[in-house]
């Protein structure tokens, strides 16, 4: 080093300069030099030292980021900070000047309240060159860098499996207490908010369907198409659609009920209302004299919200042409009264009393009933109210003109999957399109209307986007097992509840905010049933898994969803658990679903499901360095 020899130069010079005799200037000069020197010096080595600290705070940040990334991922644990703090340092610190270097950590965990966070403070000093002379042989510094969990605006959408299969192995109390129980999900993420909105998250329980709330009866985006309809027109029941008997118009008061679980999926009820089974048309002098109620779909696992009416319309032929043409019986297993067959194979007849059955949910001749009310415009019946060879297609229009048995304020809050394509797409409803609209259901599974609120085990209604912590935790904690599993609704639901303007009404996004969109989805089985019964029975897939196919192909499009600056949307994690003996074999449609292989988990047993949880919990901590 040269710079003692310099300044024990500039001290040789200073001296010679205060011996001389020669003149006033050159003494007054040498008084002037100390200061001047000292301030020259003094900027030289202040500079050097705030070099010194730049760096170190440089590293310090870096060094901060990492120790951020590295408990993320759970590759070390809060015990292990120090030490990896060091080392990270040490790697990044490279000033020659500086001397003494120490460094200390510490690590606050977050709380209900608070975020979590990593402080790392830094000392040293140099040794100076010209402060020397003033007397400071050294310049300490110091600083420090805090790294702060949850500094990115999260909005986390959690689609929850809650079947029946649920109860089993304790399933159902575990994923409440890993969501909402003390430490669980929704208190690790609300810890990471320091103001309202920072962090937003939405409930999506799921069986078969999904439960938005029948308060939503009044909104524009449902699509009453299915819920008012008769079984004869329920297009997505494919080849277990209902068709009218050839006998039609003949069946009326007292006669058996012309549908079977076997012909149809559905039997006779009492009353539009009424889940109570009957064999037989209810008889003249009954509140429904005539009513053919359907019962419950066996193969869609709805219910229907009307009946057709028997209305007299005079005697004559109503069928004729096949040999299949027959009167029908009455609760005696005899031929209606009044009820005739002659002919036989192509030339048979039968005549008797004929009955215009209209469906009673309001027709588009409706006028004066329910005009707030949708309209349906079902086919109920043959030409001339008669079946022939040639005439073997129903054409007659519905054309009720009361008010509806059963209007849609009564409906429970069901939704099915959407129209295809748009079961998988997260495009908005328009109510131009009726394939973006989302289909109100009646599901009815075991025995229960499953969306009711008076249901014994109610699947829970959607919670929206929400920073209301504890009415997240109690629709959570609100959890029932219920009916069949369906992924694909709730992912949809979980997808809608992520997007500005859709029917859950979430909060808008500000363009100049970065945001991290997040679906989480459980389900503890493999795909049994959805809006398509030819798809599903409930207890299995059809050949081909075509609810996987679907459900596939909404991942796909969730995943290659990208925001206005061309980045991925969506960052998807998804969780089996397979507790079953023997264990389901592991979800392709799940596993593939995840962003990443990293962000599928397969547990298999309940206990797992809060340390998954606790695991997501932790890497959805975004970082920010705040100085």
């Amino acid at each position: 080093m040269f710079r003692l020899p310099v300044v024990s130069l500039i001290g040789r010079k200073l001296a010679r300069f205060a011996g001389a005799e020669q003149g006033n200037i050159a003494v007054i000069f040498a008084i002037t030099l100390i200061p001047i020197l000292s301030f020259v010096g003094a900027a030289v080595d202040y500079t050097r030292a705030a070099r010194a600290r730049t760096a170190m705070q440089a590293a310090l940040d870096s060094t901060a980021l990492m120790l951020s990334k590295d408990l993320t991922q759970g590759t070390i644990t809060s015990s292990d900070i120090s030490s990896k703090a060091q080392s990270y340092f040490t790697g990044l610190y490279t000033d020659t000047e500086a001397q003494g270097v120490s460094i200390t950590s510490n690590y606050t965990t977050a709380t209900a309240s608070t975020a979590a966070t990593i402080l790392l403070s830094g000392s040293g000093h140099i040794t100076s060159d010209f402060m020397q002379i003033a007397g400071f042989p050294t310049l300490g510094f110091n600083t420090a860098s805090t790294t702060t969990w949850g500094n990115v605006k999260m909005r986390v959408a959690l689609a929850l499996d809650n079947t029946g299969s649920m109860a089993q192995d304790g399933k159902i109390t575990a994923l409440r207490n890993a969501v909402a129980g003390s430490g669980g999900l929704i208190e690790q993420l609300s810890a990471l908010s320091k103001t309202n909105g920072d962090v937003y998250i939405s409930v999506i329980p799921f069986a078969k369907d999904v439960n938005v709330d029948a308060s939503n009866y009044g909104q524009s985006w449902i699509d009453w198409t299915d819920w008012l309809n008769p079984p004869t027109t329920q297009p997505a029941n494919g080849s277990y659609q209902a068709t009218l008997p050839m006998n039609w118009h003949a069946v009326g008061p007292g006669a058996k009920c012309p549908f079977s679980n076997s012909s149809g999926g559905f039997t006779c009820n009492a009353s539009p209302t009424s889940k109570s089974n009957v064999s037989t048309i209810p008889p003249t002098g009954n509140t429904y004299a005539g009513y053919i109620c359907p019962s419950v779909d066996a193969n869609s696992h709805t219910l229907y919200n009307g009946c057709w009416t028997s209305e007299a319309a005079g005697t004559g032929v109503f069928c004729s042409g096949s040999s299949s043409c027959a009167c029908p019986k009455d609760s005696s297993n005899n031929a209606v009264s009044g009820c005739t067959c002659t002919g036989s194979n192509g030339g048979r007849s039968c005549t008797g009393n004929l009955y215009v059955h209209n469906w009673t949910q309001p027709g588009p001749n409706d006028l004066t009933h329910n005009l707030n009310q949708p309209r349906v415009s079902a086919v109920v019946g043959f030409t001339n109210n008669k079946w022939t060879s040639t005439n073997t297609t129903p054409t007659v229009v519905n054309a009720y003109n009361q008010a509806s048995t059963n209007p849609i304020n009564t409906w429970t809050g069901c939704i099915a999957d959407r129209t295809q394509p748009n079961d998988a797409t997260g495009v908005l409803p328009v109510t131009s399109d009726v394939t973006t609209l989302f289909p109100a259901n009646e599901y009815y599974e075991n025995s229960a209307s499953y969306c009711s609120s008076s249901a014994s085990t109610q699947l829970e209604p959607i919670i929206p986007l929400s920073y209301n912590w504890s009415t997240l935790k109690t629709a959570v904690n609100a959890m029932q097992p219920t009916g069949g599993t369906n992924q694909g609704v709730g992912l949809a639901w979980a997808w809608q509840s992520l997007l500005v303007g859709g029917p859950l009404n979430t909060p808008a996004e500000d363009a100049n905010t970065t945001y991290n969109r997040v679906i989480i989805l459980l389900s503890d089985g493999l795909n049994t049933e959805d809006r398509w019964p030819e798809y599903g029975n409930g207890s299995s897939q059809a050949s081909g898994n075509p609810i996987d196919v679907r459900q596939a192909l909404m991942c796909s499009n969730l995943k290659a969803a990208k925001d206005s600056k061309g980045q991925t949307m969506y960052t998807i994690y998804t969780i089996q658990v397979n507790t079953s003996s023997p264990a389901d074999a592991t979800s392709t449609v799940l596993q593939n679903c995840a962003s990443s292989s990293d962000k599928f988990f397969m547990l298999t047993s309940s206990s797992q499901i809060l340390t998954t949880f606790n695991t997501i919990g932790t890497a959805l901590s975004k970082l920010r360095v705040a100085r």
